[in-house]
């Protein structure tokens, strides 16, 4: 067999090697040496990355590039030789944030974060509204969300209810899942394939153990075409190079109405003549997500 180029998806990574899908199969590939010269600043070659490799006589193969991303989920690695981007997922066409209802309690505040740091890396953000059995309306939590421009699908896959809909918003994109834990993800995943739940608790379970051990990343391919890629670590994601100012742009309710503010630099908090503190007045914001505004402008994270 001569050596022959292709192109392929990144659809697992783990120490320095590249599980790249292609039309020919799977490659097991690693970085061509050029592609490494130079102070790395962050990572070459990611899950979800589309590569041009170069398949040798072993089957085994190089990636010769990586094509420029669409977007990517970040996450800041402090090294001693400087700050290091680590990248989660590239070219995630949509990011699945599921919360429960109840058991455990909605951290809404959390949602409110992961929901800012989607806008930030310009993912498309679907909100699933998971356990619905366990209340009297879920309408009542998460309804809020659809009021501000978001897709709400609410599942319990006791009943079976919205499992169809979620597998058809899965349908060929790569998704980048993230929740609590306890909220039935795995469950879910359950439900939408067999087996995919538990495939991708494995390596969650492997990716928590600590940032000093050895990460595989890894994404789960759909019966009915697309990937998903469970994401851990949202909260700590993202914002690192945030401005405060920069905040109003993420909340949807917000960045229509700083324009009208009195002063240019308003903080929205006590200056006369703000126009998000009369609208909050008025009951056009809703006060949770003012409250999440104003702590996620101040740089706090929420556990």
């Amino acid at each position: 067999m001569e050596e022959h180029k292709t192109h392929g998806l990144i659809i697992k990574a783990q120490s320095g090697f590249f599980w790249v899908e292609t039309g020919a199969g799977i490659v097991v590939c690693q970085l061509r040496g050029k592609l490494k010269q130079g102070k790395a600043t962050g990572d070459i070659a990611a899950l979800g990355d589309h590569v041009e490799i170069t398949i040798l006589p072993d089957k085994s193969g190089v990636i010769e590039s990586v094509e420029e991303r669409k977007q990517a989920i970040t996450r800041l690695d402090p090294r001693p030789q400087g700050e290091y981007q680590q990248i989660l997922l590239a070219n995630a066409d949509q990011a699945i944030f599921v919360f429960a209802c109840a058991n455990p309690n909605p951290k809404l505040k959390m949602l409110d974060r992961f929901l800012v740091v989607a806008e930030k890396q310009k993912i498309p953000p679907i909100i699933v509204a998971n356990k619905i059995d366990l209340v009297d309306d879920a309408k009542n939590i998460f309804g809020l969300y659809e009021t501000l421009g978001y897709r709400v699908i609410y599942t319990s896959t006791k009943n079976n209810i919205g499992i169809a809909e979620i597998k058809n918003q899965l349908q060929n994109k790569i998704s980048a899942l993230a929740g609590p834990s306890g909220v039935g993800k795995s469950s879910l995943l359950n439900a939408i394939q067999n087996g995919l739940g538990l495939a991708v608790n494995e390596i969650s379970k492997a990716m928590n153990k600590g940032k000093h051990t050895t990460v595989t990343r890894e994404m789960f391919k759909l019966d009915d075409g697309g990937y998903v890629a469970d994401t851990p670590g949202w909260k700590s994601l993202g914002l690192w190079d945030t401005e405060p100012e920069e905040m109003d742009a993420y909340f949807p309710e917000l960045k229509n109405l700083v324009s009208q503010c009195q002063f240019s630099n308003c903080t929205h908090q006590h200056e006369p003549n703000c126009a998000v503190l009369k609208a909050l007045k008025e009951n056009k914001i809703h006060q949770d997500r003012y409250d999440s505004y104003i702590k996620l402008r101040s740089g706090k994270a929420y556990s």
